[in-house]
């Protein structure tokens, strides 16, 4: 494992980059450390168990709950080299630069002429030709054949494992003439698991925050947030249109949560238990369309929900579409402590003042 000087390299493993700059809550700074093979131990009972932060992880880091030792190489020049989802193209895009490495984000800000960019077809795949316009655009020191074959078999694993990235950073030459990728971070499309179950059941769920996990399994979209006043949406547009409206009346939206146009009642009430686990959150506010469903079927879901988790904050609830005069009234006679509003409008300036 060790190179020929003794030395070995230890990565923190977690779903974050920036790992080789970050700090370690303990105090060690760096999460990726070249040291002799004697000392790789020492190192290791310092990062395992830690949290490390890191510019992409905010200040709250990632555990680390596994480490990677590998072997030290010689590298003698990095590159950068990635693949992406381009909506501009509809499809994938090839993304290069001469220079890789830890500071590849500051490089591209100041200086975007030096990224390489080359669309590909989804459909017909990569061409010999896109490849060797990679190499080229890389400059690659090592034999241009081989380096456009290394290409080409980096997008067939990106397109055959349903990726939405894969980046190698960096993309190394080595002493004795190779291409390596020596260090790689790899996306995957969720909606693919039912066909890279083996991909999936490698899911490290202590790297999510365990709220997005909790609505992942109940089917519901969760994107935790900083504010205090949880959401409660059917719809992604109306969930976006909701925590603008927030915003605009002096609030601030502690979460983005689409609970979808055919909720049922145990995913109402997973969505509250979502809600609640948040410290942050000191009101509720529930902003349902009632298209599919019907608002009479969603306010006796609600207060049941409610009933069942205790609400222990302020809930706002608008209702609007089909049914929406019993829904109304099944609010009101509910005998609960909620805030009935008549628009959009009105639900967002009676959370933000149920909480001043």
């Amino acid at each position: 494992m060790a190179d020929k000087d003794g030395q070995v390299v230890v990565k923190s493993q977690i779903l974050a980059g920036g790992r080789g700059l970050g700090t370690f809550k303990g105090g060690l700074k760096g999460g990726v450390h070249i040291v002799d093979s004697s000392k790789a131990l020492e190192y290791a009972k310092q990062m395992l168990g830690d949290t490390l932060v890191t510019k992409q992880t905010g200040p709250a880091g990632k555990p680390v709950g596994t480490l990677f030792i590998a072997s030290k190489l010689q590298l003698t020049r990095e590159m950068y080299f990635a693949i992406l989802l381009d909506r501009k193209t509809a499809g994938p895009i090839m993304i290069g630069c001469g220079e890789g490495g830890t500071s590849i984000e500051e490089l591209a800000e100041k200086f975007p002429d030096k990224i390489i960019t080359v669309p590909v077809d989804i459909r017909e795949g990569i061409t010999d030709a896109q490849a060797m316009k990679m190499v080229d655009g890389l400059n690659v020191g090592v034999e241009k054949t081989a380096a456009a074959d290394q290409i080409k078999r980096l997008y067939q694993l990106f397109d055959a494992s349903d990726c939405t990235m894969v980046e190698v950073n960096p993309l190394a030459e080595t002493a004795d003439g190779k291409l390596v990728a020596a260090d790689a971070k790899l996306g995957f499309d969720d909606n693919a698991s039912f066909r890279q179950k083996d991909l999936f059941a490698k899911r490290d769920h202590s790297q999510e925050d365990p709220r997005e996990v909790a609505a992942g399994k109940a089917d519901l979209n969760y994107i935790g947030l900083e504010g205090s006043i949880g959401c409660m949406v059917n719809g992604a547009g109306l969930a976006m249109a909701t925590m603008d409206i927030i915003k605009i009346h002096g609030g601030a939206p502690a979460n983005f949560l689409d609970v979808g146009g055919n909720a049922s009642e145990q995913q109402v009430v997973a969505a509250f238990n979502i809600l609640l686990s948040d410290k942050q959150v000191k009101a509720i506010l529930v902003n349902i369309f009632g298209g599919i469903m019907k608002c009479d079927v969603i306010a006796q879901g609600i207060v049941n929900a409610a009933k069942e988790v205790n609400l222990s904050v302020p809930l706002i609830v608008r209702l609007e579409g089909t049914n929406v005069a019993k829904g109304k009234e099944i609010l009101k006679t509910s005998g609960m402590k909620l805030i009935a509003a008549d628009d959009l409008d009105d639900a967002a300036k009676k959370a933000v003042q149920s909480i001043q």
